[in-house]
């Protein structure tokens, strides 16, 4: 029987179709540099940063919340996340999987659908109720007119006079 894999863990069969799509880190020519090249410490290694990305994707935490003993900085995965992103690398990604999986089952390419929503669901405050940590808050307890508290309608006594 197979060991069951974590849904974030780059298996090797996986990591071989995504390896030849990583791009290469190369020094840019119009930068000045201040150290040698090969000095300084070393790139993480990418299967690590992809495997650190797959964890973020598959479990929703933010970039700083990842295992600094898995994945090591998290500043640094997600720099090279972004330098990744910028090459194209996602998209080239999707679009191997994409041919992929129309070469196993095929994709009806003549019909497609997309659904998805860009707003508030309408009834998300009925159904959930006011926010508990709104209580008490001095927005409340202000009037709606003007911001100007009521007051009842007094004749004001001129100091001059007696009475």
């Amino acid at each position: 029987m197979a060991k069951r894999v974590e849904s974030w863990v780059v298996t090797d069969a996986f990591w071989q179709r995504v390896e030849p799509l990583i791009p290469r880190r190369t020094r840019s020519a119009d930068k000045t540099y201040v150290r040698r090249p090969g000095a300084g410490r070393p790139p993480k290694p990418a299967r690590q940063v992809f495997e650190a990305v797959v964890y973020v994707l598959r479990t929703g935490c933010q970039w700083k919340a990842l295992p600094k003993e898995r994945f090591g900085s998290a500043s640094a995965v997600h720099k090279r996340f972004l330098e990744w992103e910028e090459a194209g690398f996602f998209e080239a990604l999707w679009k191997a999987g994409l041919a992929e999986y129309d070469d196993m089952e095929g994709i009806a390419w003549r019909w497609q659908s997309v659904d998805g929503a860009m707003m508030k669901a309408p009834l998300a405050q009925e159904a959930v109720g006011p926010n508990p940590t709104d209580r008490g808050k001095k927005w409340k307890q202000t009037s709606p007119s003007g911001g100007r508290p009521w007051r009842p309608v007094v004749a004001h006594r001129d100091r001059g006079q007696r009475q």
